[in-house]
């Protein structure tokens, strides 16, 4: 396989991979602890509301329901776990991914995290780091530990990867 097509394979396995780990572990932190995950319909809503031109709101919840919302909030959470994946593989090169190594993975994790904070609260009405949500900093912690946990997914999805594909010879 050339090293485009294993680009695009790794960072899409490793994406999905660590994606996983990061939904396992909000499963966990649910049962054990009644905190409740993102509902990723509501990703769904946002994104089926902006073809009509409408970026923010106040609250999601409030907005009309888009079809298929859960099923385009689902789909694009893991899409974007493999575009952070790949963006990861692109500043480290393939080498990272053939023999991953933690730190690169937990600080990608950790940078992710810009991406709710500033990107997807606000739009959902939650406000720029979560500031219009009842307790700001327990948001913005569960949301730390959230990317934390696909950084970490990041790296155990990319040793099974490497496990299961061999770097080429050379």
């Amino acid at each position: 396989m050339n090293e485009g097509m294993e680009f695009v394979v790794r960072a899409a396995l490793i994406g999905a991979g660590a994606t996983l780990v990061m939904d396992i572990w909000a499963a966990l932190q649910q049962r054990l602890f009644g905190i409740v995950p993102l509902n990723y319909a509501m990703v769904g809503r946002w994104i089926g509301h902006l073809p009509k031109g409408r970026l923010t709101h106040n609250p999601i919840g409030a907005t009309a329901p888009v079809r298929g919302e859960a099923a385009l909030g689902w789909g694009a959470h893991y899409a974007i776990g493999i575009v952070f994946a790949a963006a990861l593989i692109a500043l480290t090169g393939l080498g990272w991914a053939r023999n991953p190594t933690l730190l690169p993975a937990l600080a990608t994790g950790l940078v992710t995290v810009a991406a709710p904070f500033l990107i997807l609260q606000p739009a959902l009405g939650a406000g720029i780091f979560a500031s219009k949500t009842p307790q700001p900093n327990v948001a913005r912690r569960r949301s730390l530990v959230a990317h934390a946990s696909f950084g970490i997914g990041l790296y155990l999805a990319a040793l099974l990867v490497a496990w299961l594909m061999p770097s080429p010879a050379g």
